[in-house]
C-alpha cells in the first residue's frame, strides 16, 4: 500500500510537471504584443484625431460666414486690392502686372488647372489668375529659397485639393507668397499658421471672388494644357503698355478695358 500511495504521488507530481510545461508562454507574449500594439494604434489615432479637432478650431475664426463674410481680413499682413473681374486677353497677349506675383486684374482667357495641382516649373501668370478669379487659393515660392521640408509642407497644403494651385516664382521678393483674388499675403516661413488661415478664409470664399465655383478643371491641348502650360514670362513693365498687345491689370472703377478671349 505504501509503494502504491508513493507511485500515485508520483503519478501526480509528474502530471503537474506536465500541467507546468503545457503553458504556451508564447502564445502570452505573443497575445500581449498584439494588445500592445493595437494600444499604439489606438492611441495614435485618437492623437492624430485630437490634433485634427484642434486645427479645426484654430481655424473656425477664418471661416467665412454672413456676419464675417472675409475673415482674412484678420489676418497680420494680408494686403487687398478690389479689381473689376472678367477681363480678359488672347494667349499671345500680356498683362502689365503692378503686383508680382499678381492677384487679381486682366487676365487669360483659359484658366490654369487648379484642382491641387502642383507644377514643377513656373506657369504663366495671366492664365493662374484666372484661376483665382474662380475661388482658387494660389501658393508661390522662391524656388531659390524655399525646397526640402518646406516644399514639402506647402505641396501637402495643396496636392489633390480642390481650388488650390501651388508653382515657383522666379524673383519672388519672398520665400512665399499667397493669392487669392484681390489678396494676398508675404511669407517667409512653411510653417507659418497664417498659411493654414488664408487658405480657410479664402478657398472658394463667395464674397472674395468674381466666379466662385467655376472650373478648375485642365482645358487641354489648345487652349491650357496641365501637362505642357505656358511658361513664366515677366510682367512687363506699366510704361510698356501699347494699348494692342499688352494690358494693365484693371481695378475697379478703372475704363481700361482688355478684349474678351474666352470664358
Amino acid at each position: 500500500m505504501v509503494s502504491g500511495n508513493k507511485s500515485k504521488a508520483v503519478r501526480n507530481a509528474r502530471a503537474a510537471v506536465v500541467t507546468q510545461k503545457s503553458t504556451s508562454w508564447g502564445l502570452i507574449a505573443a497575445v500581449l504584443v498584439v494588445l500592445l500594439f493595437a494600444g499604439g494604434v489606438i492611441g495614435y489615432y485618437l492623437v492624430q484625431a485630437n490634433a485634427q479637432q484642434g486645427r479645426i478650431d484654430a481655424l473656425a475664426p477664418f471661416t467665412p460666414t454672413p456676419d464675417n463674410p472675409d475673415p482674412s481680413t484678420a489676418i497680420p499682413g494680408v494686403e487687398v486690392v478690389t479689381y473689376q473681374g472678367g477681363q480678359h486677353i488672347t494667349p499671345s497677349q500680356t498683362v502689365a502686372y503692378t503686383h508680382n506675383p499678381p492677384f487679381g486684374g486682366t487676365h487669360d482667357g483659359f484658366w490654369a488647372a487648379c484642382n491641387g495641382v502642383v507644377y514643377p516649373d513656373p506657369v504663366r501668370s495671366e492664365n493662374l489668375v484666372h484661376s483665382l478669379e474662380h475661388g482658387t487659393v494660389w501658393i508661390a515660392y522662391n524656388p531659390d529659397q524655399i525646397s526640402g521640408d518646406a516644399l514639402d509642407a506647402l505641396t501637402a497644403k495643396v496636392q489633390s485639393r480642390p481650388y488650390t494651385v501651388m508653382s515657383p516664382y522666379p524673383g519672388l521678393d519672398q520665400p512665399i507668397s499667397l493669392q487669392a483674388w484681390g489678396h494676398q499675403l508675404k511669407l517667409a516661413d512653411a510653417g507659418d499658421g497664417r498659411v493654414d488661415q488664408f487658405i480657410a478664409a479664402l478657398r472658394r470664399n463667395p464674397n472674395t471672388h468674381p466666379e466662385v465655383g467655376a472650373s478648375c478643371q485642365a482645358l487641354g491641348p489648345g487652349q491650357f494644357d496641365q501637362d505642357n502650360p505656358p511658361a513664366f514670362a515677366p510682367a512687363p513693365p506699366v510704361s510698356a503698355i501699347d494699348g494692342t498687345t499688352v494690358f494693365p491689370e484693371i481695378v475697379e472703377g478703372a475704363t481700361d478695358v482688355a478684349p474678351d478671349a474666352g470664358p
